[in-house]
């Protein structure tokens, strides 16, 4: 039932936002899609409330409830830069807005943004796990709610396995194919024969 619940949350996330831009752009109703992007975190609510509800009515949690705990917490460490994704896109093609910006490709650029994603994605983590761990204290018994404990270390996982990608481009930063480099890593231009 739980899973039902989460896949009708992720799909209401999608349908919420994209009233709420349809309402903004191409029907030009500012304040309707104001109102529906403000509504886009409801669909998290609905998720705590129903995962609260089963597990207050004695339920064991499973599966389900971890996963609805990293939902929760991906969703709000990342939805607010989904929303901006998905209304540059929305602006550029509907209202004549600037291109959509893509994710910097080289250098200090890509090094911030990739720190910057592992930052969205150490918060998520952090309020999945104290979702979990709050879980834990309504279930109250340890052996109803030891499907909770393993999603800690599944999060945590997870979480090591993300800080690869900012690791390596801060030790290996990209460069434009042809652009040779210095000993600290700084492109240098060819200036002899080629």
């Amino acid at each position: 039932m739980l899973i039902a619940i989460i896949v009708a949350c992720e799909v209401g996330f999608w349908v919420v936002l994209g009233a709420g831009l349809l309402a903004r752009y191409p029907l030009r109703m500012r304040r309707t899609g104001a109102v529906l992007l403000l509504c886009v975190p409801l669909v998290d609510l609905v998720l705590l409330a129903a995962t609260a509800i089963d597990l207050r009515g004695g339920a064991t949690a499973g599966m389900a409830h971890g996963l609805a705990a990293a939902y929760l917490g991906y969703s709000v460490a990342f939805g607010h830069s989904m929303v901006r994704w998905a209304d540059e896109r929305f602006a550029h093609r509907f209202a004549g807005g600037p291109p959509p910006r893509g994710k910097p490709k080289y250098g200090r650029a890509r090094i911030r943004y990739e720190w910057r994603e592992f930052g969205k994605a150490a918060i998520a983590t952090a309020i999945a796990c104290g979702l979990l761990l709050a879980m834990i204290a309504l279930v109250g018994e340890t052996g109803r709610a030891e499907a909770l404990y393993a999603w800690l270390g599944r999060l945590g996982l997870v979480l090591a396995i993300w800080s690869l990608w900012p690791i390596t481009h801060t030790l290996w930063p990209s460069r434009p194919d042809g652009v040779q480099a210095d000993a600290s890593g700084r492109p240098v231009e060819h200036t002899g024969p080629k």
